[in-house]
């Protein structure tokens, strides 16, 4: 018999009733009834009711100890009485009767308990993170990332795909965040990079002729933290491909996260396959953004063209739409009969998210025709107010808001505004799973900052256009080969059919300013591969702490990562970072200048 245990601490049942067995684990609660003492014994499986009467040797000991100290228990399996089965258990049943205990490892006074789910600051939960574990809904999240993780494995394997582990130290890549950087004691003033991404290395790996690979990638990026990204580092499912267009990646793909998200949605619903597809620019007219939450009913219009006619008297309006603006409308069913601070309420949370208001109208029937109610009902002549409600697909029951601004202004506002009505009037149904791919993103933006051409997405990949008549063409203009899968208004991954050809890469390369040399000194290693021989490949990176994210039910991602940073990037927990050595730093050829921020 194990020196510990003869049984798990959810094994026991009535077929061990009357045998003598050992369980460990920690104490999870203790009930003091005066001459019986009942401890609920808990190990990484489960709970076991354990009871010590008051004439027995140990009880006293049994009764200081503390929470969460480590006990091994031996004692007989008896049948807990009618009254007393605890059914929410797999041992409820029965109860151990306490014979003989040894401390295996006394606890100190806890700065949190582990019993209940109660909400504790994250400074606590993370300096005490090994605690903040054994609580029941964190110890659950943490399981389900790894079923999930080896279902995943399962599933690439299983679709033909092997696997690869690239490395850690690199090159420093001057695309994208900002790196980690590595000091290196064999060169003194070179650095390596911790990888961002295993970008380079996994089209390498298709030049070197392999066909189908994956990794669950750690990638590390030095930027600030979020609910839905991590600070420091996160992981990710790596993906690529060799020979393929990027209908090949979306078939591959779609089967795989149906049947990920069916085994562990908890009966929700899922898309089924093939997931829509919907263009960049018309997510972005639709829905307000890159990343639209499907399970939103509500469809934003543009109504600029309606607000111009000359019978809208909205002159606010039409002032700023001859400066170049937009007018959005973002419908709100059911809403005419909605008290004035509803309006009010929403007027003024979008002025908090630095839009100047949003305007509105609501409807209600009148001699059998739906007319206009509200602020600036007024300004809208009956034919006007008709292709209003024709466009926005209204009736008597709603009402709508209207934003004016520029372009990428008013999109921004008029998203947010969407999901926040949605989220107002309980339209989202919180039992589905909808997943969409974002596609033809542009290749290129123009950072109004630096006041020049940049990349919008990912440089290395191939633009939608021949070689040709690339240079010809206005960068803006030019949309690329990149796609993002989205499910319930989350990004889960980007990805791209990749740049092969060196020429091509070269050109794209040109328009935000780089010159033959300076691509073949920043990318030397990537120009060399696609130097000799690349197949067309692409491939596409999901995120494994927003997936397990999504399907734990969590809106923080913190919530489901053993180890995590708080959102200032530091460890609480390993007190990381910190200061090393003078006699490190001069292995390293490294002085500090340390400057008062």
């Amino acid at each position: 018999m194990n020196k510990y245990r003869s049984h798990k601490c959810n094994e026991l049942s009535l077929k061990e009733e009357g045998k003598v067995i050992k369980i460990s684990g920690w104490i999870h609660r203790k009930r003091d009834h005066g001459n019986l003492l009942f401890i609920d014994l808990r190990d990484h499986y489960g709970i076991t009711q354990c009871v010590i009467e008051n004439d027995n040797k140990h009880f006293k000991e049994l009764e200081k100890i503390k929470n969460e100290s480590v006990i091994l228990v031996e004692g007989k399996v008896v049948k807990r009485s009618e009254e007393t089965i605890n059914k929410e258990l797999p041992t409820g049943g029965i109860e151990v009767n306490i014979n003989l205990f040894k401390v295996l490892s006394e606890a100190n006074e806890l700065p949190m308990p582990v019993f209940g789910e109660q909400d504790y600051p994250e400074d606590i939960r993370l300096k005490y993170r090994f605690l903040d574990l054994r609580r029941k809904k964190m110890h659950s999240n943490i399981n389900l990332r790894s079923e999930i993780i080896l279902s995943i494995r399962n599933k690439m394997q299983k679709s033909g795909f092997t696997e690869f582990q690239t490395p850690i130290l690199t090159a420093s890549s001057p695309e994208g965040a900002r790196d980690f950087l590595v000091p290196s004691r064999l060169h003194p003033g070179k650095f390596y990079a911790l990888p961002q991404a295993p970008q380079q290395f996994k089209q390498m790996i298709m030049i070197a002729g392999f066909d189908k690979y994956f990794q669950i990638a750690p990638c590390f990026r030095d930027e600030d933290g979020r609910a839905d990204r991590s600070p420091g580092e996160h992981y990710q499912l790596d993906i690529e491909m060799a020979f393929v267009e990027q209908e090949d990646i979306f078939k591959t793909l779609e089967p795989i996260f149906y049947e990920l998200f069916t085994e562990f949605g908890k009966n929700k619903t899922v898309s089924k396959v093939p997931f829509p597809r919907i263009k960049f620019k018309d997510a972005m007219s639709k829905y307000g953004t890159d990343k639209p939450d499907l399970r939103n009913p509500i469809e934003i219009k543009d109504v600029t063209h309606i607000m111009k006619m000359e019978d809208v008297k909205l002159d606010i309006f039409k002032k700023l739409i001859n400066k170049g603006a937009l007018v959005k409308a973002i419908p709100a069913p059911n809403t005419s009969k909605k008290t004035r601070s509803f309006f009010d309420n929403l007027n003024t949370w979008a002025k908090d998210e630095g839009a100047s208001g949003l305007a509105y109208m609501s409807f209600e029937k009148k001699e059998g025709k739906i007319v206009g109610t509200g602020p600036i009902a007024k300004f809208f002549s009956e034919n006007s107010l008709n292709k209003i409600i024709s466009e926005c697909s209204l009736s008597e029951k709603d009402s709508v808001f209207f934003s004016c601004d520029k372009k990428n202004s008013v999109e921004k506002i008029a998203g947010l505004a969407r999901q926040k009505i949605a989220i107002e009037l309980n339209l989202i149904d919180q039992d589905k799973f909808n997943f969409c791919w974002i596609t033809d993103f542009p290749m290129y933006q123009y950072d109004e900052v630096e006041k020049k051409i940049d990349f919008s997405h990912n440089p290395f990949s191939m633009p939608q256009i021949d070689i040709e008549s690339f240079d010809k063409a206005d960068p803006l203009s030019i949309l690329a080969y990149q796609y993002d899968l989205v499910c319930n208004g989350t990004e889960l991954s980007s990805g791209a059919i990749r740049n092969h050809l060196p020429t091509m890469m070269y050109k794209v390369f040109s328009k935000v300013g780089y010159s033959k040399n300076d691509v073949n000194k920043k990318f030397a290693g990537m120009i060399k591969a696609l130097s000799y021989g690349a197949p067309p490949h692409g491939g596409i990176a999901p995120g494994i702490d927003r997936i397990v994210m999504l399907l734990a039910g969590e809106i923080n991602i913190r919530e489901v990562t053993l180890f995590p940073l708080n959102q200032n990037a530091e460890d609480l927990l390993m007190d990381a970072p910190s200061e090393v050595s003078n006699k490190q730093l001069s292995e390293l050829s490294i002085k500090l200048d340390k400057k008062n921020k």
